[in-house]
C-alpha cells in the first residue's frame, strides 16, 4: 500500500560527464582548491526544474559560486554570499568569466555570514527568490586532493579556511552547524517569492565508521525553519551505463572502503547525493 503523506522521488543523472568536464572553461583553475564543491549538474537541473529565464536563484552558503555560473548560463540572475573572502573572490571572478563567455544575466557575490543575512542582502531582495540552491559544509568529511611522492600519500586542499575560526560552520562541530544552518533557512525563508523553492543537497558520512544521517537532520532543520519538504531526490554521482552505476569515487572513498572491507566492515562508495526540496509554508 503506497503511503500518500511521503514526498515523491526522482533521480537526477546528473553525473554522465565527469565533475573536472562538467567545470572546463566556465570555472577558473583556483576552484578546484575548494573542499566540498557543489557538482555544476546538480545545480543546472535544479535550476532548470524549478525556475524560468529572468527568475532569480539566491546560494547563502555560495562558495566558488557553482550556483551562480549555471544560473546566469541558464538566463537566470544570480546572487550569493560567502563567508570566506578567498571564496568570494573566486565566485565573482567565475560569475565575471561567465559574463565575458557571452551571457549578460546579472550576477553578484556578497561576502558576509549567511547566519545574518539581513545585514548582508538587499532588502529590496526580499520576497523575489524563485530558488534557493545551496549545500551545508561538511567539515572534517571532504576529500581534498592527493599528491604522491617519496613520502608517501598526501592529503591536501580538504580544509575550508582558518580551523581557528570558530565563525565558520565547517569548524565549529555537527550539532553547531545544524543550529547554524537552521538559523541560515529562517533567515532566507523571506526572500523567497511566493512559491519558491529551495534545494539543498548533502550527503550522509561516516565519523569512525558510523553512518551520519545528515539528509534527515537537514529536513529537520527545514521544517524548523518553516518550511515543508515536498520531494526527496537522488542526485547521482556516478553515470549511468547500459548495465551498471559507474561510481566516481575520490581516493580517499575508495581507500577508506577498502580499508573497512579489509577490516571486515562491508561498506560501498557513496554513489549518490540526496536532494531535498522544501517550500515556505
Amino acid at each position: 500500500m503506497t503511503d500518500t503523506h511521503l514526498p515523491p522521488l526522482s533521480v537526477w543523472a546528473t553525473a554522465q560527464a565527469a565533475p573536472v568536464t562538467q567545470r572546463k572553461g566556465r570555472y577558473l583553475r583556483e576552484s578546484t582548491a575548494h573542499p566540498a564543491k557543489m557538482l555544476p549538474a546538480i545545480a543546472a537541473h535544479a535550476i532548470a526544474h524549478y525556475t524560468q529565464p529572468g527568475d532569480t536563484v539566491l546560494d547563502p552558503m555560495c562558495g566558488i559560486g557553482t550556483t551562480l555560473v549555471e544560473a546566469l548560463h541558464q538566463q537566470r540572475r544570480g546572487i550569493g554570499v560567502e563567508y570566506e573572502h578567498q571564496w568570494a573572490q573566486i565566485a565573482q571572478h567565475n560569475l565575471d568569466r561567465a559574463h565575458r563567455t557571452g551571457t549578460d544575466t546579472p550576477g553578484r557575490v556578497l561576502r558576509g555570514d549567511a547566519r545574518q543575512l539581513d545585514s548582508v542582502l538587499p532588502s529590496e531582495l526580499r520576497g523575489t527568490v524563485a530558488l534557493v540552491v545551496t549545500s551545508p559544509p561538511y567539515g572534517p568529511s571532504t576529500h581534498g586532493r592527493v599528491t604522491t611522492g617519496d613520502a608517501g600519500v598526501h592529503k591536501r586542499l580538504h580544509r575550508y579556511g582558518n580551523t581557528l575560526d570558530r565563525g565558520n560552520l565547517a569548524n565549529i562541530g555537527h550539532h553547531r552547524l545544524l543550529t547554524g544552518f537552521t538559523r541560515i533557512l529562517t533567515a532566507t525563508a523571506p526572500y523567497l517569492r511566493p512559491g519558491g523553492h529551495v534545494v539543498i543537497t548533502l550527503r550522509p558520512w561516516r565519523e569512525n565508521a558510523e553512518l551520519i544521517d545528515l539528509p534527515s537532520q537537514i529536513h529537520e532543520c527545514g521544517l524548523r525553519a518553516g518550511l515543508n519538504l515536498t520531494e526527496r531526490c537522488v542526485a547521482l554521482l556516478g553515470r549511468v551505463a547500459d548495465d551498471k552505476l559507474v561510481a566516481r569515487g575520490s581516493f580517499f572513498q575508495r581507500d577508506f572502503v577498502r580499508k573497512q572491507r579489509k577490516a571486515g566492515l562491508p561498506l560501498h562508495l557513496i554513489t549518490h547525493e540526496d536532494v531535498l526540496v522544501f517550500r515556505k509554508r
